[in-house]
């Protein structure tokens, strides 16, 4: 049986979350080069302005979920090779600083959430991810940003875990 996307993407039941889409990770403040120039190819940023600009205009919570890191890396790990690399680098991803700023395409406006986190590469794992989704009605998730072998995958995984319908637009991730 066909899925009736728009049932699905009702804007009464879904959100639009971003993953990562900040200065540090995929904005003029990268760590990882080859990520940037992949995104730049792919034309992410522009897809990612454009279809937070529709979400909002239709009434659909806007989430973005940040990585974060202390100064001193306290309470973060570095027990995978992504979360390493990000320790190698200048960047302080501190909450407010500019390099943990979201990439000017996606703002944030006024009405989005950012919830941030210091470990792990899940934005479910110890954040209020879980019961803001629970609290708004959302039933659909829509699943966009970086990366898609470890973040994004992370993301979609943990969200069907917990009863979610999930959406991935494939313009919108990379």
């Amino acid at each position: 049986m066909p899925i009736d996307l728009r049932s699905l993407l009702e804007p009464t039941h879904s959100a639009l979350l971003t993953m990562e889409c900040q200065e540090a990770i995929i904005g003029e403040r990268a760590l990882l080069p080859a990520l940037v120039e992949a995104v730049r190819a792919s034309g992410l940023r522009r897809n990612l302005g454009t279809l937070t600009g529709r979400a909002r205009a239709a009434g659909v919570p806007v989430i973005h979920n940040l990585a974060l890191r202390r100064p001193d890396s306290g309470g973060s790990a570095a027990n995978c090779k992504l979360l390493a690399l990000g320790r190698r680098g200048n960047a302080v991803l501190a909450a407010g600083s500019p390099a943990a700023a979201l990439v000017p395409e996606l703002g944030p406006e006024p009405g989005d959430y950012q919830l941030g986190r210091l470990h792990g590469v899940s934005p479910f794992h110890g954040t209020e991810l879980d019961p803001i989704l629970r609290n708004l009605g959302v039933r659909t998730v829509i699943a966009t940003g970086v990366s898609l072998n470890v973040g994004v995958l992370g993301l979609v995984i943990e969200a069907v875990n917990r009863g979610y319908q999930v959406v991935l637009p494939r313009d919108c991730v990379d």
